[in-house]
C-alpha cells in the first residue's frame, strides 16, 4: 500500500490507522506485516464495505483523516465497478528486519550455501530461465538505474522484473532506491563469494 502526501506523513506519526481502497479483491491480508513508504504497517481487519453507507460521523472516517464520507468517496481510484475494502492497520514500530540483514555483509558458508539454495530455488521456480545471480551482477554493474531500463537489458517486462528484484530484497540481497537498486553489504558478499569459486 501507497500513502500519498499529508496521509503518508499520518501514518507514519500513527495518527492515521484505517485507510479506504478501491481494489478489484483485496490487496492486503489481515496479520500481515507490510512494507510502505510511511513505514511498516501490520493489518488488523479488512473488510468489504459499501461507499455509499459511510456515515459523516464513522470513527473509521476520522481515523483515515478524512473530513466525512463523501471525502472518502471522492478520493476513492480505481473502476467503479470494483468493491471498496476498508483497512484497519497499526504502524510496526523498530527497524525493518530486512533492513537488518541486509546491512549484514559477514555471512558465514552457512549462510552463503543457504542463499545458493534460496536463489537456485528461484532459478529452477522460474519460466524464463535462471536469473537471479545474471541480475545481482546487473544492479552491481548499474546501480541507481530505472527499473524499466534494467528490465529491457533483459528482454523483459517491467512488472515482473520488480517482482523478482522484490525477492531478492526479500533475501536482504538489494536495496531499493528512489530511481532503481544497489547491492546490500549482504548481495556484495554474496556475488564476492561467486568469484572466489
Amino acid at each position: 500500500m501507497l500513502f500519498a502526501g499529508p496521509d503518508r506523513d499520518g501514518v507514519a506519526e500513527g495518527r492515521i490507522t484505517t485507510a479506504y481502497r478501491r481494489w478489484a479483491e483485496a490487496r492486503v491480508v489481515e496479520g500481515r506485516v507490510y512494507r510502505t513508504n510511511a513505514g511498516r504497517i501490520e493489518i488488523d481487519s479488512v473488510s468489504q464495505v459499501n461507499p455509499d453507507l459511510i456515515a459523516d460521523n464513522d470513527a473509521d472516517v476520522l481515523a483515515a483523516d478524512r473530513q466525512n464520507a463523501k471525502d472518502v468517496r471522492r478520493r476513492l481510484r480505481g473502476n467503479e465497478d470494483w468493491p471498496t475494502f476498508l483497512i484497519k492497520f497499526h504502524l510496526v514500530e523498530g527497524p525493518d528486519p530486512r533492513d537488518e540483514l541486509a546491512a549484514s555483509a559477514d555471512l558465514s558458508a552457512e549462510d552463503l550455501e543457504d542463499l545458493r539454495t534460496r536463489l537456485a530455488k528461484l532459478d529452477e521456480l522460474s519460466r524464463h530461465g535462471a536469473w537471479t545471480t545474471d541480475t545481482l551482477r546487473a544492479i552491481q554493474a548499474k546501480p541507481h538505474t530505472r527499473a524499466g531500463d534494467l528490465a529491457a537489458d533483459f528482454g523483459r517486462d517491467t512488472a515482473g522484473f520488480k517482482l523478482d528484484v522484490r525477492k531478492l530484497k526479500n533475501l536482504g540481497l538489494t536495496y531499493s532506491l528512489e530511481i532503481g537498486y544497489e547491492l546490500s553489504p549482504r548481495g556484495t558478499t554474496y556475488l564476492a563469494s561467486l568469484a572466489d569459486e
